[in-house]
């Protein structure tokens, strides 16, 4: 087997490792445009198939491969990646544990992986550089896109320019954070999925913390401006001559999502926390979780009404990306099983509404900017205060206490039993087991969303493995 993995590559056309580059490849140039990376993306989706959920090769079922083809695949990973590693030389360490694994899992029979070596050694979050490009192969599941474990390949490019490199060095530290766009992807990121997190990767044993999370602006920004365009198109919203220069400008959106996704990540383990349901594992009722991603929001949407007051243009701009995006496409993307991001763009949109920034009238949406910024702020407030005063209470009536502000603007569904109140519930069980009461669509669709939400199904759909220069191709809605 060793033998296969060391002749693949050559047979391939793949020239060897000695007979390789030595400079490394400068910002303008492009990794995804070389033969290799063409080689080492079709070899990974010629393993993709053959894994189980898990990550592992039953060369017992239907349709499986020999070992041996396995094994020359991942050789032809193997040589691309060695082909391709002196071009990106502060990836040295990770690329030389990667290729270890590779050949480990492929000498221990394609069992479950086990990339721990090559996680570890990956650190691109204490490498921020603008236009920085990184090579990344492991098996792991896409969020949002793909739940199995499959090898996925990924040239991205790392978004740091110098006003976002002072920001969160002066104002909002997040050492951890990683703005990225895609160079090209495999299978797995042919889908909603727009984010690289290390949790998803197969490992032997989950590392005592993590060092990055990375998302994609690029994608983010450009379903964000196809849908909302065609949002407006149904709805008839004029927005602002500011809003509508944004939807127009890609890189400008990626720009106010990397510095809405920095702040909003830090919050989550900033603030009034009675607990954060993403650092401590704990299952709760899943609007719970709604609030806390609506809470992350408002708060950069509050720091950009600073950011703009001190004089970031960005501010501005990641206001009308956080209201519109909460507003449009939020609240109908993704099925209605527990939905907490939906949650919270219902919920949002029913606040505006309720006082009176927002209003649907003759088939017609409006918005009046200045009181939604008002009122956002106002419903930040009032999460703030939840969790404040949530740090003296138990569980349970915490999350009561975070039903009935979601329940003051949000219909539950008739057939709930929370909505009853604790009467109905058997409180002799713990808190976690009383999560299986939650109905699995507690805050239904108003009428209004159900409508945009037919009218709006083949713009979502379209935004499937969207690239961000695929983002102002126009799609009627």
């Amino acid at each position: 087997m060793a033998e296969i993995l060391s002749r693949v590559g050559v047979e391939d056309g793949v020239r060897p490792v000695s007979a390789g580059i030595s400079a490394s490849v400068s910002e303008t140039e492009r990794i995804v445009e070389r033969p290799e990376w063409a080689a080492l993306k079709e070899a990974v989706e010629r393993i993709r198939p053959w894994q189980a959920k898990d990550g592992s090769i039953d060369f017992a079922a239907d349709e499986a491969p020999t070992r041996e083809a396995a094994s020359a695949e991942v050789g032809r990973v193997i040589a691309a990646v060695e082909r391709l590693a002196p071009l990106l030389p502060h990836n040295e360490a990770y690329h030389q544990a990667l290729v270890a694994d590779l050949r480990r899992w492929a000498d221990g029979g394609f069992e479950v992986p086990d990339f721990l070596d090559s996680l570890l050694a990956f650190q691109p979050a204490g490498q921020r550089v603008d236009g920085r490009q990184h090579l990344v192969v492991f098996p792991m599941y896409t969020q949002n896109g793909n739940p199995d474990r499959n090898l996925e390949a990924v040239v991205l490019r790392m978004v740091w320019p110098d006003w976002l490199a002072e920001l969160e060095r002066t104002r909002y530290d997040n050492p951890l954070f990683l703005g990225i766009t895609f160079e090209d992807f495999t299978s797995g990121y042919d889908t909603h999925s727009a984010v690289l997190f290390p949790e998803t990767i197969a490992v032997r044993e989950a590392p005592e913390r993590f060092s990055w999370g990375g998302i994609f602006c690029d994608r983010e920004a450009a379903r964000f401006r196809r849908v909302v365009r065609a949002a407006c198109d149904v709805t008839s919203l004029e927005l602002p001559e500011e809003a509508l220069e944004l939807l127009g400008d890609q890189e400008r959106t990626q720009q106010t999502f990397v510095l809405w996704d920095m702040v909003h990540d830090r919050t989550h383990s900033h603030g009034d926390l009675p607990f954060d349901p993403f650092m401590i594992k704990q299952r709760q009722p899943f609007w719970m979780y709604g609030l806390e991603e609506l809470r992350c929001d408002l708060t950069a949407f509050h720091e950009a009404v600073k950011l703009e007051a001190d004089g970031f243009p960005q501010g501005r701009d990641v206001q009308y990306a956080v209201i519109l995006e909460r507003l449009f496409r939020f609240p109908v993307t993704g099925g209605r099983n527990r939905n907490y991001d939906g949650l919270g763009g219902q919920l949002l949109f029913a606040y505006l509404h309720q006082s009176e920034a927002l209003r649907w009238r003759d088939n017609k949406l409006s918005i009046d900017w200045d009181r939604a910024r008002e009122v956002t702020v106002r419903l930040r407030e009032e999460i703030e205060t939840l969790y404040r005063r949530g740090i003296d209470r138990p569980k349970l009536v915490h999350w009561f206490k975070a039903y009935e502000l979601v329940s003051t603007y949000l219909a539950p569904h008739p057939g709930s039993t929370w909505a009853k109140g604790p009467d109905a519930l058997d409180l002799t069980l713990p808190p976690r087991k009383l999560v299986d009461e939650v109905h699995p669509d507690e805050f239904p669709l108003s009428m209004f969303y159900e409508a945009l939400a037919k009218k709006l199904r083949g713009v979502i759909a379209s935004t499937e493995g969207i690239r961000g220069n695929a983002a102002t191709v126009p799609v009627a809605a």
